[in-house]
């Protein structure tokens, strides 16, 4: 990191998901890496058993490999802030702090503390957060947890774990699941914590910079219903059309209250309108509003704008020019519980120029 900044990832999912699992694997195979683990909690699992060399009576312990773990003494700023000045004086070597926070945790105050407090923001640099799902209970758990709900709402990349538990139709609804409650975190099955380091370090889920990957198709198909539903509520989900074959109707009755919207315009938008706009809607609905990011075109500007927020925190940044053969357009993603969709929809359409 040129910058200087840690890289920090937070992982999360519910109980028995395999955090612990994947975090083993990444730290044997670290591959010369030194990271430092801050638990939230020293839960049934520890992670102590096969790496850790000596427990000391300091709540730092060193692992056999040269990563570092610490449980989390009185919150997590304190450890973040004492694990960064430890690191000045020398007296600890990582290049990077995973968390790994208890299975009923909301990832979003977690995710807070890199942006709202000054000195964690000029030590630390919040990478992305990674949720660990478990095939065979998901569905269960994301019906009665809103905790479950709100974890994959977060998540920046997503872990579908002992797949090998269920059958194909059940895992296809269970991916189909949370495509709708999480449009922008990509889905990838692992067996046993076996995932490329490439694949959990440096996604740059929370870079303002970062380009918004979505699926694709998953745009095409939110256009045909997130542009014109008036007032109607979607209950029946998108159709399903690119010859995506819906043969397992269970999946209809899920109704989550973590659900996504996608915005899209063609037109440009009025710079201080949009702010008025975003800012009001923050404020009111910001507990609800777990992530939402975008690339957008404001008149006027020769760059696109990138925004992005978690909760109430908001923040944008000028991003690329538009280049001559590009065609301008803005699009956005909000993943949110109960999302006013209706509000969004005309408040934002009431922004463009």
């Amino acid at each position: 990191m040129s910058n200087g900044l840690i890289p920090a990832t937070i992982l999360t999912g519910f109980l028995g998901s395999g955090k612990t699992t994947l975090l083993k694997r990444v730290l044997t195979e670290a591959h010369g890496q030194k990271i430092a683990v801050i638990e939230n909690e020293f839960g049934e699992e520890n992670i102590d058993n096969d790496i850790l060399v000596m427990d000391s009576n300091e709540q730092v312990i060193q692992m056999s490999n040269g990563c570092v773990c610490c449980t989390i003494r009185e919150d997590l700023r304190s450890t973040l802030s004492d694990l960064a000045e430890k690191r000045r004086k020398g007296e600890l070597d990582f290049e990077r702090v995973v968390i790994e926070t208890t299975g009923l945790a909301d990832p979003g105050p977690v995710a807070q503390t890199f942006f709202m407090d000054d000195e964690i923001a000029e030590s630390y640099l919040l990478d992305s957060v990674l949720t660990l799902v478990d095939a065979k209970h998901a569905d269960q758990q994301l019906d009665t947890r809103q905790e479950a709900r709100r974890q994959i709402g977060f998540a920046d990349q997503i872990f579908i774990s002992k797949t090998d538990l269920v059958d194909e139709d059940a895992v296809h609804a269970l991916t189909h699941r949370i495509k709708h409650m999480n449009p922008r975190a990509p889905q990838q099955k692992v067996h046993f914590g076996e995932v490329p380091l490439s694949q959990v370090f440096d996604l740059r889920g929370f870079n303002l910079n970062a380009k918004l990957e979505i699926d694709p198709e998953f745009l095409t198909a939110a256009d045909d219903h997130d542009h014109d539903h008036h007032g109607h509520d979607h209950d029946h989900d998108h159709d399903h059309e690119h010859g995506e074959h819906c043969d397992h109707p269970h999946h209809h009755a899920h109704d989550d209250d973590v659900k996504s919207m996608v915005f899209r315009s063609d037109r440009a938008f009025n710079a201080a309108k949009l702010e008025d706009f975003l800012g009001s809607i923050v404020q009111v609905y910001g507990p609800k509003l777990l992530r939402y990011k975008g690339v957008l075109w404001m008149k006027g500007a020769d760059r696109k704008v990138i925004f992005q927020g978690v909760h109430q925190l908001m923040g944008s940044d000028l991003g690329p020019k538009w280049l001559p053969s590009e065609k301008k357009q803005s699009k956005m993603v909000f993943i949110g519980i109960d999302l006013p969709r209706d509000i969004l929809q005309q408040g934002l359409e009431g922004c463009l120029v």
